[in-house]
């Protein structure tokens, strides 16, 4: 904690402090920093405000109550009156250091200098440009909330307390960057989370000393979780309020980065990200039915393509019954590299598709289906099954519920397909098997990733095999360590 020093803090000399704010804020170079003089009860007031983040009618209201005072209303102590009979603002405090004076005027409080008084009142009258919540791109759902996230931390933080009326929720706030000064906040229920885990990430957040967050959430992740280089996704992200709401009450941590309309939940195991609410939305066994068409959809975008690569250029590696899947005619490029040429093209597509407007998305649609993929074909560049197969392993990278496993399970196939290529079935094992190793070695936030199958628990792989029914879903999952296992009495 930063220690205070006369220097870093205000004086009863009114002047002295207006030109020490007006110097480091740069007033006179910044039209959106509205600073304003006023006298009223015999005193002279300075107001400091952002024009984005403030509220005009609220300071209206305030002045008109202020231009009332008599001349000598301020004579004696006038913070505590301003306080507790003129200003009628809910979230009032007092600040003398220099320094956090300045951080609260740049995050939108209005700040009132005041003749006489060696602190500053603080008054929240901000007004933040924001969108209403809608319902998330990532995470659709045909049935139950149609909320989500927005950029702004104080509606995120109301959007899960709605759902959770727990005194034992915190939403603790803290400020990272040294020069965006970013507002997070991490939340957690006091009663349920591991207390280590909690001390453990708020260390290593205080611990962060760079001069801003450019990728927001994500920059908190990278210091977080310092496996730089490891591909597949170490937390999950969510933009749906209730998805959050459900984790808090599993036992995990979220952090929530003003300016990011995403959660973070930490710590997260490879399952998590399998899961998706529409399958709580539904009864129990439809629910199981679409998990286990996910996971049907998330194998055959890993694993399609090698293998029918695999299978195509060696003979009789398969069953006889398999024989109608290797390429009869003739083709001008080997498989393996118009596999390799129809995956970059997929990856292009599919940053085409976020960068371009919705105007223009059907546009490109037709530029895929009919230029890359039929004239493709009949020019001789790809044959007709390698359209198909990285088609349908598309198909199902789509079906994945998290963003970044989808993009986690392109590398694997891409990867995967490298293997066959080059080294052929002995490549396809290998390689497998060295993921699969390097899964199940890594822990984030000392808990395992592959958990529950490794390490294995029963119950637990039973509830993520099936979807059972809440009425028996009686505990909280072990690898959050909870300090309250039960959920609810047997």
């Amino acid at each position: 904690m930063r220690k205070s020093t006369n220097k870093n803090k205000l004086s009863k000399n009114h002047e002295h402090n207006v030109q020490l704010i007006n110097d480091h804020l740069r007033i006179d170079k910044n039209f959106d920093l509205i600073d304003q003089a006023y006298h009223f009860g015999g005193r002279a007031i300075k107001l400091y405000v952002v024009d984005g983040f403030a509220d005009d009618l609220v300071l209206t209201k305030i002045l008109e109550r202020l231009s009332t005072l008599e001349e000598d209303a301020l004579s004696e102590d006038p913070l505590t009156r301003l306080e507790e009979r003129m200003i009628p603002n809910i979230e009032i405090e007092r600040e003398d250091k220099l320094d956090d004076l300045l951080s609260e005027i740049l995050s939108g409080q209005a700040v009132f200098l005041v003749e006489g008084c060696d602190e500053a009142l603080l008054l929240d009258t901000r007004i933040y440009p924001v969108r209403e919540p809608q319902e998330p791109d990532m995470e659709r759902v045909a049935r139950g909330a149609k909320d989500g996230f927005v950029e702004t931390l104080v509606f995120n933080a109301g959007l899960v307390r709605r759902r959770i009326r727990d005194p034992g929720l915190i939403n603790e706030h803290m400020e990272v960057g040294r020069r965006s000064k970013t507002d997070i906040s991490i939340s957690y229920i006091d009663t349920i989370a591991d207390p280590e885990l909690i001390r453990r990430i708020k260390k290593k957040i205080k611990a962060i000393d760079i001069d801003g967050l450019p990728m927001a959430d994500k920059t908190i992740e990278e210091f977080i979780i310092k496996e730089n280089f490891a591909p597949f996704p170490q937390v999950r992200y969510t933009e749906r309020p209730d998805t959050a709401a459900v984790h808090l009450m599993e036992g995990h941590v979220l952090i929530f980065v003003d300016g990011s309309n995403v959660a973070m939940m930490m710590p997260t195991t490879f399952w998590d990200h399998m899961q998706h609410a529409e399958e709580y939305r539904q009864e129990p066994i439809v629910g199981f039915f679409l998990r286990w068409v996910r996971f049907l959809a998330v194998f055959i975008s890993i694993f399609l393509v090698p293998v029918w690569l695999l299978i195509s250029n060696n003979e009789g590696l398969g069953p006889e019954a398999w024989d109608f899947i290797g390429v009869e005619e003739e083709y001008n490029i080997p498989l393996f590299w118009q596999l390799i040429i129809a995956e970059f093209g997929l990856q292009v597509l599919r940053m085409a598709a976020i960068h371009t407007p919705d105007a223009l998305a059907t546009a490109l649609s037709l530029v895929a289906a009919i230029l890359i993929g039929e004239i493709g074909v009949e020019v001789g560049v790809f044959t007709g099954e390698v359209v198909l197969y990285v088609a349908v392993s598309a198909l199902g990278g789509y079906a994945t519920p998290s963003y970044e496993l989808g993009l986690f399970n392109g590398i694997l196939r891409f990867i995967l397909l490298l293997s066959v290529g080059f080294f052929s079935v002995y490549g396809f094992v290998i390689g497998a098997t060295i993921i699969f190793i390097w899964l199940v070695q890594t822990k984030i936030l000392n808990s395992p990733y592959m958990w529950p199958l490794i390490p294995f628990n029963g119950k637990a792989l039973v509830d993520i095999i099936f979807r059972p029914p809440y009425t028996v879903k009686n505990y909280r999952p072990s690898y959050t360590h909870p300090l309250d296992r039960k959920r609810q009495s047997n």
